[in-house]
Parts: structure tokens; C-alpha cells; sequence
């Protein structure tokens, strides 16, 4: 058991009871940073907790995109980062820039991501957060034109190798009574799309994260999911237009643009931290007003900033 007393400055007003009972609390079974700043609060005695080893953060697809951003942002929150990629390459030059580990993975072969938590969790440290960021894409089709190998490869990445890492890395959640995992969905399971596999596995993964976030809920694990919008990542800023639409998404959200890799990040390193301790199996979207605005087209289309 990690022992989190040596991290906690006990101000309790000159109250010796109220010194004795966070002593008590500290030595107790289970007893975390979190549980006795909890209960010390309830009693209305001023609990300052510093961190003062880093919680452990592993970003599954973090080598580029809005997962590099995740890991870029965890870092300078203060997170111990594991970057892990398919691509080693992208892995190591996210970890060298931010000082963090690096590994590679095919999150596809379900034995090498059990592999992957049980060497983080031994050679690391107790994994606090898990984000998943992976994501296989495809261009737009029509149904006839989608292909069973199609949905195949992309449901193995974005809906199978999720349930595979929620999974591993839950178990030693589980068993420590702590712990968060957020998975990366999509603004698209909000409508509909001629993306059939990706929208289609999108939307699975925010049925898993709701059922996870229940079931291991109890044991003091939360499982939450974020939906981003049309994103500026790399891909996106190297190429002049973007295959799957045939209207530039700026023109039909709220805010009038496209989303930034790290205004993701906030939201996921938001879920992550103890800051939403009290947030499980919500889907977090965040597409700059991009679903809210969908149904002004009938009305002339999203109005342009106007003073009052």
C-alpha cells in the first residue's frame, strides 16, 4: 500500500481530536489522500494536501494528435506520463520533449496490452489514469461501398482494444479502490454519418465507458469519455481540405472554428484528476458548438456576432 500520510498537513485549529482522528484515518486499511481530506472537510477542519509524488498517467495513442497533446498537458500538470503509440518513433519524441516514458504497443493484440499494464504497473508504478486516444479513421462511403474487412479493422481499434486496456489497466484499479479511465469517443455519435465503422465503434465505446463506469464504480473507479469535433491536428494543418466532409465544419459551429488538440486535452486531464471525483459515465463533448448548432441550417445558419 502507497502511504500517502507524509503528504498531508493537518491544520485542525488547535483541535487535538481532530489531529488524532486523521492519524487514525491515515493508518486505516484503506485510507489515501483523498479519503481523508474528504472526511476531515465534512468536519469542517482545514486539510492541505501536498503532492508530492506524481500520479501516474499512461496515454494510450499519445505519440501525436490530441493524445501528444494529452500528454503534453498531463506533463505540465504535474502527471508522470507514459506515452505509448503503435508508432515507437512518435512515442519517443513525445516522451524526450516532455521527460516521460515511452512504449510501443499494438493495442490490436489484446496478450501485448495485458503485457503493457503489468510491465507500467511493475516497472512504472500504480497506473492513477488511463486515456485512451487511439482511434483508427476512415473515409467516407456509402453502405454498399463499406466493407466487412473495413468495419473489422476498425471496431479492433476503437472498440475492442478499448474494452482490452479499460480492462487491464482496471484490474489494479480495482484492487487499489482508485483510479480513472477516460476513453476518446467522437462528436459523430451524436448524429448520423457516412463514416458506418467509425461511428458505429464511437458509439460503443460510450456504451463500455457508462456499463465500466457502474460496475467498477463501487470500487472507487471512474470511466468517462470524451467527444471531440473536427480537431486541428497535424493531419489536418498538412493537407488543404479534409476527405470525410464536403462543407468546412467551421462554417456550421457555434464558435465559428475548428477545435485545438490541447482545448481537448483540458477536458481529458479535467476527467482524469481528482478535480471531477464526483464525475462518472458521462460522454464530455467537445466540439466547439459544432452538434448544438446543427439544426440552424434551416434558419439561415449560425448568426454572426452581433452587439446587442
Amino acid at each position: 500500500m502507497i502511504n500517502h500520510f507524509s503528504q498531508i498537513d493537518v491544520r485542525a485549529s488547535g483541535s487535538r481530536r481532530g489531529f488524532l482522528f486523521l492519524m487514525e484515518q491515515a493508518h486505516s486499511v484503506r485510507a489515501d489522500t483523498r479519503c481523508v481530506t474528504q472526511q476531515a472537510c465534512r468536519k469542517g477542519w482545514k486539510v492541505d494536501v501536498k503532492a508530492t509524488d506524481k500520479r501516474i498517467g499512461v496515454v494510450v495513442g499519445g505519440g501525436n494528435g490530441i493524445g501528444a497533446a494529452c500528454c503534453r498537458l498531463m506533463a505540465e500538470r504535474g502527471w508522470k506520463v507514459v506515452v505509448a503509440d503503435l508508432d515507437e518513433g512518435s512515442a519517443k519524441a513525445v516522451s524526450e520533449e516532455i521527460g516521460a516514458h515511452a512504449c510501443a504497443v499494438d493495442i490490436r493484440d489484446h496478450d501485448a496490452v495485458e503485457r503493457l499494464a503489468a510491465d507500467i504497473e511493475s516497472d512504472v508504478g500504480p497506473v492513477h489514469a488511463l486515456v485512451v486516444a487511439a482511434a483508427a479513421f476512415q473515409d467516407r462511403c456509402t453502405a454498399f461501398e463499406a466493407t466487412t474487412d473495413q468495419f473489422r479493422n476498425v471496431f479492433a481499434v476503437n472498440s475492442e482494444a478499448v474494452f482490452a486496456l479499460d480492462r487491464a489497466f482496471g484490474k489494479a484499479m480495482v484492487r487499489r479502490r482508485s483510479g480513472s479511465i477516460v476513453n476518446m469517443a467522437s462528436a459523430v455519435v451524436y448524429g448520423s454519418s457516412p463514416v458506418h465503422a467509425y461511428g458505429a465503434s464511437k458509439a460503443a465505446v460510450v456504451s463500455l465507458t457508462r456499463t465500466l463506469a457502474v460496475e467498477w464504480g463501487r470500487a472507487g473507479v471512474r470511466v468517462n469519455s470524451v467527444s471531440p469535433g473536427s480537431t486541428l491536428v497535424e493531419r489536418q494543418l498538412t493537407r488543404k481540405s479534409d476527405p470525410r466532409f464536403t462543407t468546412d465544419p467551421i462554417g456550421t459551429s457555434a464558435l465559428g472554428r475548428k477545435v485545438l488538440p490541447r482545448e481537448v486535452a483540458e477536458g481529458v486531464e479535467f476527467l482524469a484528476s481528482d478535480r471531477a471525483s464526483a464525475i462518472t459515465g458521462i460522454d464530455l463533448l467537445i466540439d466547439g458548438g459544432f452538434v448544438p448548432a446543427s439544426m440552424w441550417g434551416f434558419y439561415g445558419g449560425v448568426p454572426a456576432a452581433e452587439d446587442p
